[in-house]
C-alpha cells in the first residue's frame, strides 16, 4: 500500500530542496513518502539538469565582494550567469557573498582543477611517490591519486568542502543553485587580499 502524499509533504520538502511544487510531489510518489530519499531524488534530477545546463553561455552576473570583521582579510569575485535578470536575484547574490566569504576563510588558490600548474603537480606527484616508493606499482598509483584529490581539495575553490556546511563542496553549492534557477553559474576568477601579504 503506497503512502498518501499530502501538501504539507510536498510544502516541507520544498522548504528543504527549493525545488518546483509539482518536482517535490513526483519525487514524493516516486520515494512512496520517504523524505531522505526524495531530497536524493531531487538532488540527483538538479545534478542532471545543471550538467545540461554547464554548456550554456555565461557572459552576465556580477562582482561581488566580502570584507571580513576587521578588515583584515578582503575578496572580489566575478561570478557569471545567463542572464542580468538572474544577476540581480536575491539567489545569486546571496551564492555570490557566500563565496567570497568562502574565499576569505578557506583562502584557495585557484577555481578549478585544470588551473593548477602541472609543475606542481609534478612535485606533489613525485613526493606521494616516495613516500611509498618500497610498495607494488598498482599501490602506488593508488596512493599517488589520492594524495593529488587531497591536493586538489585544498587548493581549488569548487573542490573544497563550503565553510558554512562541510557536507557539500562549493560545487555542489553552486549546483544546488543553477537547480534553482535554471541558469548555469561560473566562478570565473577571484582575488584575496590579507592585510600584510
Amino acid at each position: 500500500m503506497s503512502t498518501a502524499i499530502t501538501a504539507k509533504m510536498v510544502s516541507e520538502l520544498r522548504g528543504e530542496t527549493g525545488a518546483g511544487l509539482m518536482d517535490c510531489k513526483k519525487a514524493l510518489v516516486e520515494a512512496d513518502g520517504d523524505m531522505e530519499q526524495a531530497v536524493m531524488i531531487l538532488r540527483k534530477k538538479g545534478m542532471a539538469s545543471a550538467a545540461k545546463k554547464s554548456g550554456r553561455d555565461t557572459s552576465e552576473g556580477l562582482i561581488s565582494q566580502y570584507i571580513h570583521f576587521g578588515g583584515k582579510v578582503g575578496v572580489l569575485a566575478e561570478v557569471n550567469c545567463e542572464t542580468d535578470f538572474v544577476a540581480k536575484t536575491e539567489d545569486f547574490e546571496n551564492l555570490a557573498r557566500d563565496i567570497c566569504m568562502h574565499i576569505a576563510a578557506a583562502n584557495p588558490q585557484y577555481v578549478k582543477r585544470d588551473e593548477v600548474p602541472a609543475d606542481m603537480l609534478a612535485k606533489e606527484r613525485e613526493i606521494a611517490a616516495s613516500q611509498v616508493q618500497n610498495k607494488p606499482p598498482h599501490i602506488i598509483e593508488k596512493v599517488v591519486e589520492g594524495k593529488l584529490e587531497k591536493v586538489y581539495q585544498s587548493l581549488c575553490l569548487l573542490e573544497q568542502p563550503f565553510v558554512k556546511n562541510p557536507d557539500q563542496s562549493v560545487q555542489d553549492l553552486i549546483t544546488s543553485v543553477i537547480s534553482k534557477i535554471g541558469e548555469n553559474i561560473v566562478v570565473q576568477r577571484f582575488t584575496r587580499y590579507q592585510l600584510g601579504e
